[in-house]
């Protein structure tokens, strides 16, 4: 099995708005990175005398190999973002891991269909590389998005987003909506379930059948989108969304302090279990206290397993529990299926029994 690490050099460095520059990598070698659009690269850092990680949403597309891109945005007293902004030039290399997540789509030039996209702020990001590849891959589909802003200065990505609906004007159709507007616009306050309905309907998109609806930005604004799908009768596995975990959620999990667990149907007390973890052809017997959870056991005794938000929500560390049972404290990273196949996630995951064995890869 081949290691999910390798390095990126930074090749160009794209300044899209006063707060927001996107990283345009290539691999040393300019072999091509597998991928799918929608889904996000982990860079690792070593910052503090501390190694760090931060998962940011790909905005390229597997046709743009072999450079590869991520767009980040400046957080207030964000440790990362504010050294990436600040620091990273043309040149570096910077060591990452595979890209992964389940916030993709899959291309094929046979699909007619309509992708509906809902994003703000920064949350354009994976919305960005799925739009260019259907734009690009489906020559028979269409694409909507509605992207939410504080004002026009703020939009990311939006020269790209003009040309693309210049170029591609029966196909690409773009709402935007600025809570704090500077000049008049057609949709002025956040993003919300009657705003969303009125556009939908207007633009003759509030019930077709071949539509699949892709959301990301703040919980809040996917909720009203989620809330007006509902009202729509969209079926549920038609929608997705992707969270960006918070700085403060990550701080909280570097720190060992956990939010509520769960409710759920684990039954037993979380004690000091040793667990079992088969990685890389390789068998670790790993002694996991109450207050731990198996990842952070893990990277105490020296097992470098995979891993990127700590948080449970980008998959990074999953692996198939092949016997006992892992109480998680979040879930929402895996699907039904998922979970009832067996995977867990170790960044979130405490042994129940003393037999629990866990593969990962």
């Amino acid at each position: 099995m081949s290691s999910p690490y390798f390095t990126l050099k930074v090749v160009e460095v794209t300044h899209e708005t006063s707060d927001a520059v996107t990283l345009h990598f290539e691999h040393p070698e300019k072999q091509a990175v597998s991928f799918k659009p929608g889904q996000f690269l982990t860079l690792i850092l070593n910052l503090e005398g501390k190694e760090v990680r931060r998962s940011y949403s790909l905005s390229s597309t597997p046709h743009e190999a072999p450079r590869l891109a991520v767009t980040v945005k400046r957080v207030s007293g964000g440790l990362v973002s504010n050294y990436l902004l600040d620091n990273v030039k043309v040149g570096d290399e910077i060591k990452v891991m595979e890209p992964i997540g389940n916030f993709c789509l899959t291309c094929a030039p046979d699909n007619q269909r309509h992708i509906l996209l809902f994003g703000a702020g920064s949350g354009i990001t994976p919305l960005m590389s799925i739009l260019k590849a259907v734009l690009k891959e489906e020559p028979n589909s269409q694409v909507s998005l509605l992207y939410g802003n504080s004002d026009e200065d703020s939009v990311i990505f939006k020269e790209q987003l003009e040309q693309l609906q210049q170029e591609n004007a029966e196909r690409f159709h773009i709402e935007y909506i600025y809570s704090q507007p500077k000049q008049a616009c057609d949709h002025r306050g956040r993003m919300n379930q009657s705003m969303i309905i009125k556009i939908l309907e207007r633009l003759k998109l509030a019930k077709i059948d071949n539509a699949l609806y892709y959301m990301c930005g703040p919980e809040g604004m996917m909720d009203e989108v989620r809330h007006a799908l509902d009202v729509l009768h969209v079926p549920a596995e038609r929608i997705f969304r992707e969270s960006f975990v918070s700085n403060k959620l990550i701080e909280q999990q570097q720190q060992g302090q956990h939010g509520d667990v769960l409710s759920s149907d684990d039954d037993g007390e979380i004690v000091t279990q040793t667990v079992t973890i088969i990685y890389e052809g390789a068998e670790y017997h790993v002694e996991v206290e109450p207050d731990q959870t198996i990842l952070e056991a893990a990277l105490d005794q020296d097992v470098d397993l995979p891993y990127s938000c700590q948080a449970g929500l980008c998959t990074a560390c999953r692996g198939k529990c092949l016997s006992g049972k892992v109480h998680l404290d979040e879930r929402e990273g895996l699907s039904d299926a998922e979970l009832e196949e067996g995977y867990v996630l170790n960044c979130v995951g405490h042994p129940l029994t003393s037999d629990v064995i866990i593969e990962i890869g």
